[in-house]
């Protein structure tokens, strides 16, 4: 790929496309060219990690002491996927970060590399990385309601340095960008089969269309974004959060649906312990719950549309067999008609 076909300032998409494709030329020699870039000596050793959007590994580096943890000697590194986000846009996620940790907010933030910052570039590959420290921690399998209101309070903290600043070029998450901006692209790029296309379509419109309002009386600021559990990580001195990847300018109530996804009974219960954690240090206006049902129905659509976007990556292929099956659209179709019929119950009292 020539130089003249992208440069990592200048994404076609939000979600990045052809030029993904030097990720296979990410090979180790230069993962490590990168970290050593950065001043840090390395063993030679990698690890890849677990990662769907970006590339991610793990680095074992020299040490001229004793290590105090087993994290101290590992660094990890982000190899961001090209054509997604455009450096402004990495950098608001890395200010953010920093911001979180100067008010004591629990999370990882990328380390400052002289003569870099925290964001390098890797030579010929238009490739933008990071590189962050280990941090251990693990993920519970269930919490209870006394962590669940820990967790409340972690969100409000995040959400009070949220809304200090603004990130002016990530996206929005609103109707427009998730709803009928994702919707054009899977019918532009014809992902659904004839049979499902007009169902499919007239359950977006009608979700976007009934909560329209809903998202127009909400304040949006910066937040996580895909504050899920997955994202929250656990060690001796309490919860901590990861992966800011996604994050965007949005209404609060997304980073707290997420984290209990669930609408019976059993969920709202602990829906309740997370929201009295929350209220503890930050207002929250209860009727901003009504948009957990628009926002589910987004996210199954911009999730649909994630995939469709990334499915000449060979990773996509093995992850999402079915996708573009009949049977996969029959399902999104099935799980938009519930989504309606719960807004449609909101907005009818």
């Amino acid at each position: 790929m020539s130089s003249d076909d992208t440069t990592p300032d200048s994404p076609d998409t939000p979600w990045g496309g052809e030029e993904a494709r030097c990720f296979f030329e990410l090979t180790p020699d230069r993962i490590l060219d990168a970290v050593e870039e950065a001043g840090v000596r390395t063993t030679g050793r990698v690890l890849q990690l677990a990662s769907m959007e970006n590339r991610v590994y793990q680095v074992e580096i020299e040490l001229d002491e004793e290590p105090k943890s087993a994290s101290d000697a590992f660094r990890v590194v982000k190899f961001y996927r090209p054509g997604r986000w455009s450096r402004e846009q990495i950098l608001e996620e890395h200010r953010f970060l920093e911001e979180l940790v100067e008010d004591e907010v629990p999370v990882v933030a990328p380390q400052q590399i002289e003569g870099i910052g925290t964001l390098g570039e890797a030579a010929g590959l238009g490739i933008w990385w990071t590189l962050f420290p280990r941090v251990g921690g693990r993920a519970p399998d269930e919490m209870d309601n006394d962590q669940l209101a820990q967790l409340g309070r972690l969100v409000a903290r995040l959400h009070q340095t949220g809304v200090a600043s603004d990130a002016p070029s990530r996206l929005r998450l609103d109707i427009e960008t998730y709803g009928y901006g994702n919707l054009d692209s899977l019918l532009d790029a014809d992902a659904l089969p004839a049979s499902v296309t007009e169902r499919y379509q007239a359950l977006v419109e009608q979700i976007c269309e009934m909560s329209a309002p809903w998202f127009e009386q909400v304040d949006y600021q910066r937040i996580h974004g895909d504050c899920h559990a997955g994202n929250v990580l656990w060690n001796d001195a309490g919860p901590f959060l990861v992966d800011f990847d996604d994050m965007v300018r949005g209404p609060c109530v997304q980073d707290l649906w997420l984290l209990v996804p669930g609408y019976d009974a059993e969920a709202l219960v602990r829906r309740e312990s997370l929201l009295e954690g929350y209220e503890q240090l930050r207002d929250f206006d209860r009727a901003d719950l009504r948009l957990i049902e628009p926002l589910r129905g987004l996210r199954l659509v911009h999730f649909s549309a994630w995939i469709a976007k990334r499915y000449e990556d060979p990773a996509f292929v093995r992850a999402f067999p079915d996708f573009g099956s009949e049977r996969y659209w029959f399902e999104e179709t099935s799980a938009l008609q519930e989504v309606l019929a719960r807004v449609q119950d909101s907005a009818w009292g």
